[in-house]
């Protein structure tokens, strides 16, 4: 019997009295619900949950005798939220960035990642889509915090970002020639084959999706954002192996020539999409591509790039000023033509638990408020692949639920202050504080 299928004989027999609700089985009485999905909000609603799952969703408050009470009567509840761009085992601290890639290790990275796993879900992120990481160190954190080990979201995860040399993912950039790490080429694609060889491996280590890099980048040393590095035949080959083996793939893309490049060889998101024009969202609504916008990060670093560009890497401030200014724009046109927008922060600029930030730039471009809050719920999960199980308040799905107090309609900012977080029916934080485990 599907999830969705059992859920909803539980929630018939708890409700007819057939049987009692057992000591897992909860009732939330939410004053005011967002499903995810709807455009519409709904008042005065309770959600009944058994085993960690959502088994119905009821019009007005129930309360199911022997079932726990979760009274949010007073507060908006929506589905747990989703950012599909994060790089959850880095995070800036204003370091010098080119000794710090020297410096750190990925044992640094692994430690430091189980705290901003942690910060992201009490910020009320549940799930999340990490798109470039040492794949050993972010497929163990993945395991730990299903395993309950570690405390964080749901997490797909890509690995490291695969492209060209001297591209945008070459950690070797601007250093020293003679300074080796034997992982440093483990995500250089130079040809087809290195793209399918490359893949497999990522697969057979875990993956749930391939990141690659066909244009330049902001942060990195040298490379041209506005220029295709990965060639049509590498891009195609990772497409093709990518899918047979049912991962989607990630396009980190700034210029025009790059994004329409990648959309119409089948990538599934575009990551950035600094530069798209009409004939990039034209291609994208043909293909049903995402655009994952990341406004925040591009705030950051722009920000950086005024006030301190010594702490930003060697020719990244220069990029930043030009290309910046151009996201906000881009994420506006793209909206209004009609381009699917899943929310996406890239944090790590940013410190992780602050991925709400992204709601009022997006809002800012032009998006609704309820269109950016389905972006970071029912699009986010079509776009990770997984509508079955979270983005939603409905039946079948994982009791992942955050709440605010105010309504998020009138002030997307709000956001930004979660104080209810649940994650598969477990409470991590009520009344705005943590609850200790």
């Amino acid at each position: 019997m599907s999830s969705v299928f059992r859920a909803a004989a539980v929630a018939a027999a708890i409700a007819t009295g057939i049987v009692s609700a057992a000591a897992q089985d909860v009732v939330v009485h939410a004053g005011r619900l967002i499903d995810g999905v709807s455009k519409t909000a709904r008042g005065n609603v309770s959600i009944l949950i058994h085993d960690g799952r959502i088994a119905a969703v009821r019009d007005g408050f129930v309360s199911p005798a022997g079932a726990e009470v979760i009274d949010l009567s007073h507060s908006t509840v929506l589905p747990g939220l989703i950012d599909c761009h994060v790089h959850i085992t880095n995070q800036f601290d204003g370091g010098n960035p080119v000794a710090e890639s020297v410096t750190d290790t990925r044992f640094d990275h692994a430690v430091r990642s189980t705290a901003y796993a942690r910060n992201t879900l009490l910020a009320g992120f549940t799930s999340v889509r990490d798109v470039g990481a040492n794949a050993d160190v972010v497929i163990a954190l993945k395991k730990a915090i299903a395993k309950g080990i570690v405390e964080g979201p749901r997490m797909w995860v890509a690995g490291p970002p695969l492209g060209p040399t001297g591209g945008h993912s070459d950690s070797a950039n601007g250093l020293d020639p003679e300074l080796s790490d034997p992982t440093w080429t483990d995500n250089i694609v130079n040809s087809p084959e290195d793209a399918r060889r490359i893949v497999r491996t990522l697969h057979r280590k875990g993956v749930d999706l391939i990141k690659i890099m066909p244009s330049g980048g902001v942060l990195s040393i040298g490379d041209d954002p506005k220029r295709q590095l990965m060639t049509d035949d590498e891009i195609a080959e990772v497409v093709k192996t990518a899918h047979s083996l049912g991962l989607k793939v990630a396009a980190h893309d700034h210029g025009e020539g790059a994004i329409n490049a990648a959309v119409r060889l089948g990538v599934d998101s575009i990551e950035h999409g600094t530069y798209a024009d009409a004939k990039s969202y034209k291609l994208m609504k043909e293909h049903g591509t995402y655009l994952v916008p990341t406004l925040l990060i591009g705030q950051a670093v722009y920000d950086i790039a005024k006030t301190h560009p010594e702490q930003l890497n060697p020719s990244s401030a220069q990029k930043a000023i030009e290309t910046v200014p151009r996201m906000i724009q881009n994420l506006h046109d793209a909206y209004r033509a009609g381009v699917k927008i899943a929310f996406g922060t890239d944090e790590g600029l940013v410190p992780h638990g602050q991925n709400a930030r992204e709601f009022a730039l997006m809002v800012k471009a032009g998006m609704t408020p309820m269109d950016a809050i389905i972006a970071a719920t029912g699009s986010a999960a079509d776009l990770i692949g997984d509508t079955n199980d979270i983005g939603s308040v409905r039946p079948g799905r994982y009791a992942d639920l955050i709440a605010v107090d105010g309504d998020p309609l009138a002030d997307i900012t709000i956001l930004e202050h979660v104080q209810f977080v649940m994650k598969g029916g477990v409470v991590y934080k009520s009344g705005g504080s943590i609850v200790e485990k």
